[in-house]
């Protein structure tokens, strides 16, 4: 009974600190009106979480309780309320300032081991010879089998300056590979890529907005400015999650002048409604821009492209963003937590908001789903006024379709036979042309299809699965019996053959053993630029950009879908 008693205690003194806290609320006058409930119900789970731990028929981890509580409460207001404990915080300093200490290599999962999938260029995985295809068997003399993705990332991150010692298993190399390795302090670059796509197209990609990711962006314009012949620009934003507010009010001020509005938060704390503007004079105030978008263009992405979109300043083109307008605050709790706590939303200059009315259902990817017409409604832009919407996410000027790859493409990527063929493919060639120039041969290809001859991977087709449908739906409207022969003969026509869907898809399945191969010999900028001439979105801006009348004609807001359909004809 005493070491009940003393139990209860701890959980009283654990209450008294949390009515302390509100009462610390209280004073700024926020939740006055719910004291009583909660203080009520914060005594009502201390008494819950003590029985349960005291009581529960099994030994019970009262860290893992509690956090799967937090998670459960965070989880009914918004995806991106989040607690952050203490073991989890560097994860999220990376993703704010895209450091952390480490060999600087990304790795996968390969039957029981890891292996290396992308060693950066000048950083120590890189410097010691590490490549792409090496397969993790030690780290610091332990086993990796069985590990996960989680495990060895952790066992690889750091102190800098300190080292790990890694054993591999190498293809072509009888024996074993050992290699010290010191760590460093890596900073992934936020622009991995910037170049011109032809004489006069200047092109950035920029996947992340960490720290200075705006003098990132704008040391990549000044220097293609300053070859001279740039006379447009494609800024890629696709699959880039977002990141910090301020640098994509200094991206937007590259190409907008001082004193301009870039986005405003409003939120139920006074303190939170704040409006940003440009501070720096332009760079470049008439230069014709294109913003690529998708479904994974998020957060600070729609900041930017939202913005440059309202103030007539650029042409989008893509798919429908992501659809997140919610500005979180991160919160220091107890034991060096963090509480990483939405606490506004952004409006964009036309007044729209960026963030799904509807954050509960969305597509597979995490996008926004369908938006009803009785959720959209239409704003105008500040110079052309002309008509954009809200709903969730930004709309491109310009909608393409997704590019998908097919089944077969689907299936030789993710069971890792087009990396292995380009682990292969480097052992037997010391050196290729550059990225740019680089091609597989048909002596190349055939070379490939021998490799997956004996290869286990298979798919299902589109045809094959809606026949699937049919005939379950057949059977249970008892039609099938009678329709048996024809559904057998339709299903041996459309039944997917290995050895055609290859050479049907051949161009496909070249471009991705090209970006493969280009990435052993020239790393992530190589994967890059080995597929820029071959992308349609943009093949597509390119298009728009030379053609300055439909280029004017979006911006101006006299532009119809149709222009683009007759101008593909032409």
């Amino acid at each position: 009974m005493k070491k009940l008693s003393m139990i209860w205690k701890k959980f009283r003194w654990g209450i008294i600190v949390a009515t302390l806290v509100i009462g610390s609320l209280v004073s700024f006058g926020f939740v006055a009106d719910n004291y009583f409930e909660i203080s009520k119900n914060l005594d009502i789970f201390a008494s819950i979480f003590r029985e349960l731990n005291v009581y529960y028929v099994d030994e019970t981890d009262p860290g893992k309780l509690m956090k799967k509580g937090i998670d459960a409460m965070l989880e009914s207001c918004d995806p991106y309320t989040n607690y952050i404990s203490e073991a989890d915080i560097e994860d999220y300093r990376f993703m704010q300032t895209g450091q952390y200490g480490g060999i600087g290599a990304s790795v996968r999962k390969n039957g029981e081991f890891m292996v290396v999938t992308d060693p950066y260029e000048g950083w120590p995985a890189q410097k010691a010879d590490i490549r792409a295809g090496d397969i993790l068997m030690e780290i610091d003399g332990k086993s990796t089998k069985g590990k996960t993705t989680e495990d060895i990332s952790k066992a690889l991150k750091g102190q800098a300056k300190t080292s790990v010692k890694l054993t591999l298993k190498r293809e072509g190399e009888p024996k074993l590979l050992e290699k010290t390795v010191m760590r460093e302090e890596i900073k992934i670059k936020s622009v991995p890529y910037s170049g011109m796509l032809d004489k006069n197209t200047g092109y950035i990609k920029l996947t992340s907005f960490t720290e200075e990711a705006g003098k990132d962006v704008k040391d990549a314009f000044m220097a293609l400015k300053a070859k001279g012949d740039m006379k447009t620009l494609v800024l890629d934003l696709r699959g880039n999650p977002g990141g910090l507010l301020n640098e994509a009010i200094n991206i937007v001020n590259i190409w907008v002048d001082k004193g301009q509005e870039i986005v405003n938060t409003k939120g139920k704390v006074k303190e939170w409604e704040k409006t940003y503007k440009a501070v720096y004079p332009a760079v470049d105030m008439d230069i014709p821009i294109v913003v690529l978008v998708n479904s994974g263009s998020a957060s600070a992405s729609e900041i930017v492209s939202g913005s440059l979109q309202d103030l007539d300043r650029a042409v989008l083109l893509g798919q429908r963003s992501f659809g997140k307008g919610l500005v979180q605050t991160t919160r220091p709790v107890s034991y060096n937590a963090q509480l990483k706590v939405t606490t506004a939303k952004y409006y964009i200059p036309s007044g729209r908001c960026i963030q799904a009315l509807d954050y509960s259902h969305r597509n597979e990817d995490g996008s926004v789903g369908h938006v009803p017409d009785s959720l959209i409604t239409p704003f105008k832009t500040v110079k052309s006024k002309r008509t954009v919407y809200n709903g969730g996410g930004i709309t491109p000027d310009i909608k393409l379709e997704a590019p998908k790859l097919s089944p077969i493409s689907q299936s030789l990527f993710s069971k890792l036979l087009i990396f292995d063929y380009a682990t292969q493919y480097f052992i037997k060639h010391p050196k290729i042309d550059s990225a740019k120039a680089f091609n597989l041969t048909d002596a190349d290809f055939n070379d490939f299809v021998n490799f997956i001859a004996n290869k286990e991977y298979d798919y299902t087709t589109k045809s094959e699965t809606t026949f699937d449908e049919l005939k379950e739906v057949a059977t249970k409207d008892k039609y099938y019996d009678d329709a048996k022969p024809e559904f057998e003969a339709l299903k041996n026509k459309i039944k997917h053959n290995k050895t055609s869907d290859i050479q049907k898809n051949k161009d496909e399945i070249e471009l991705l053993l090209k970006e493969e191969i280009v990435s052993r010999y020239y790393y992530q900028n190589g994967r890059i630029e080995a597929t820029l001439h071959a992308d349609p979105e943009i093949n597509k801006a390119i298009d728009v950009l030379k053609d300055s009348n439909l280029y004017n004609s979006i911006l101006a807001g006299t532009y119809k879908p149709a222009d683009v359909k007759s101008q593909e004809k032409k």
